[in-house]
């Protein structure tokens, strides 16, 4: 009893076996639970990362050439050789030589127009009449009155010849001989003043009819047949312009006056060419005629008068134009085309073609950034200096070239292209090309 008693005692309690290990198995299992879902979590967004990432292979295709992805398909432009013109660019009006505003001379009623509205004019072709009843009874009258006293001057000067005979032979006094001088010379005055106002009279007819007295062309009709006009009014007839030759009054800054009279004492004939309002189109070219005799101190500028002329009429009075003025021309320079020229703070380059020693290929070749310096500015062509004439540079993927990277020539590309590209700038403001390489990159 006692032993047995003592072996059940030292038995372990079954009941405390089985509760112990129900409380450490689930502790375990949710640590492993938790950190399965960890990486799941961190699987899913790696996944997620990777798939919205560009490839390596098109992100280095898209940096063209900074990565190392293969040469660049360029164009390209060649230097050339040749002359270009230093001009000065200024705001004109067209100002025709002579504007006429013709008015009646005399009063009265108009009985007809000659003229069209817009018509082409010259110098004696007539324009309106007048009645010229009125002008022409005066001038019959005057002229019977002419006629009358004539009669009496020439009967007083038989007269006069009979006393003078009369007189030799005493027959006569003195003073009956001076009487019949004088009766003479009263005769004289009076036939004078009657061939005055005949004269008077043949102005005023005239004046009737009205004639051009230029030639030009007409504007509008301001006046129908059937009005009566006066002298003393203050609008005119009919205005008359002269259109061949035309000129073209432009302001330039005092700056250029040096240089231009410099050309002008050696004799040199100055061209002027007139540009509509966008720069694109020429209108016409002609010369410089003369300047102004001051400087207007509130601008600083001097009005020039340019002549041109106008065979197709293709300047209109009070037009306005822009007016390039060439005062130099620098002859044998290196001309580039703008857009090859690229600028950054530094200044202006281009990057210049040159064949690669190692490539297998004739037609891969390396870029190199080469410095230049920038001279005058002709429309979409520009002077420089740095380069060589018969250089090749390139003339686009700007964005993606740097110095020394690997560069294709495309097919049909070189001088031709760079003249292509150069006819098509407009009117010489830089392209898009002529922005900083590496801001277009990050930009992109």
């Amino acid at each position: 009893m006692d032993q047995s008693d003592a072996t059940k005692k030292a038995e372990p309690n079954p009941a405390v076996k089985k509760t112990e290990p129900s409380h450490t198995i689930p502790r375990r299992s949710h640590a492993v639970a938790w950190v399965v879902a960890g990486g799941v979590v961190l699987l899913l967004a790696l996944i997620a990362f990777l798939s919205h990432r560009k490839p390596p292979q098109a992100e280095t295709g898209g940096r063209g050439g900074r990565g190392g992805g293969g040469p660049i398909m360029i164009s390209t432009a060649t230097a050339q050789k040749g002359d270009i013109g230093v001009y000065v660019n200024a705001l004109g009006t067209v100002t025709p030589l002579s504007t006429v505003s013709v008015k009646s001379r005399v009063d009265g009623q108009i009985v007809k127009i000659y003229y069209t509205e817009g018509q082409l004019v010259h110098e004696g072709d007539p324009l309106v009449d007048i009645d010229p009843g009125p002008f022409k009874a005066a001038f019959d009258q005057a002229q019977g009155q002419l006629a009358r006293d004539s009669a009496l001057l020439e009967n007083a000067r038989v007269d006069l010849d009979r006393y003078q005979e009369a007189f030799a032979s005493n027959a006569i006094p003195e003073q009956q001989l001076a009487t019949q001088v004088a009766t003479v010379h009263q005769y004289e005055g009076t036939v004078k003043l009657d061939q005055g106002q005949l004269d008077n009279a043949k102005v005023q007819l005239n004046y009737s009819h009205i004639t051009a007295p230029v030639t030009g062309r007409v504007g509008l009709r301001l006046v129908d047949a059937g009005n009566i006009v006066h002298a003393s009014d203050t609008s005119p007839l009919v205005v008359i312009t002269v259109m061949q030759p035309m000129t073209v009054i432009f302001n330039v800054a005092e700056d250029y006056l040096p240089q231009i009279l410099q050309q002008l004492r050696q004799g040199r004939e100055l061209s002027v060419d007139a540009l509509d309002r966008a720069q694109q189109h020429k209108l016409a070219s002609g010369t410089l005629e003369t300047l102004d005799n001051q400087i207007d101190p509130s601008t600083g500028t001097l009005k020039l008068r340019a002549i041109f002329p106008n065979e197709d009429e293709s300047l209109f009075p009070n037009q306005f134009v822009n007016a390039r003025l060439l005062v130099d021309t620098h002859r044998d320079v290196t001309l580039l085309p703008n857009p090859v020229i690229q600028r950054n703070s530094q200044g202006a380059y281009v990057y210049l073609v040159q064949p690669e020693q190692s490539a297998t290929n004739q037609n891969q070749m390396t870029v190199t950034n080469l410095t230049i310096t920038v001279g005058t500015t002709d429309g979409n062509v520009s002077e420089v200096e740095g380069l060589e004439p018969g250089a090749t540079v390139a003339a686009d993927n700007f964005n993606r070239l740097i110095d020394g990277a690997k560069v294709t020539l495309r097919s049909g590309t070189g001088q031709g292209q760079g003249r292509r590209k150069r006819d098509n700038g407009g009117n010489g403001s830089p392209s898009a090309g002529a922005r900083n390489p590496g801001a277009q990159a990050e930009a992109d």
